[in-house]
């Protein structure tokens, strides 16, 4: 990164800590920004896992990838509740369609 680069990246946190500041004050997009931040953090987890784990950094880039994953997991429990559902769905429509009589 060059110096352009690594002042585009200093706004970027400035900006994300103070709208974290405000969020937690309560003058800020409350609900949506606390939920957006639900599935960034375990996201960056994994990517920083990632990171740790190209870098030769095994144990605990994979520890903390996999942490990550599990919080990620439970955050989307509710789609995967949903596709498993879809599933089931589909599957029993397709066998009584193959029992015809």
């Amino acid at each position: 990164m060059g110096t352009n680069g690594n002042r585009a990246f200093a706004f970027l946190l400035i900006g994300l800590g103070a709208l974290i500041l405000l969020s937690k004050a309560g003058f800020v997009f409350g609900h949506v920004f606390g939920a957006l931040m639900g599935y960034l953090f375990p996201v960056a987890m994994i990517f920083l896992g990632y990171l740790g784990i190209k870098n030769g950094n095994r144990w605990i880039g994979w520890t903390i990838a996999i942490i990550g994953l599990v919080i990620l997991l439970g955050k989307l429990s509710w789609l995967i509740g949903f596709v498993i559902a879809v599933g089931f769905i589909v599957y029993g429509v397709s066998l009584l369609r193959k029992r015809t009589i």
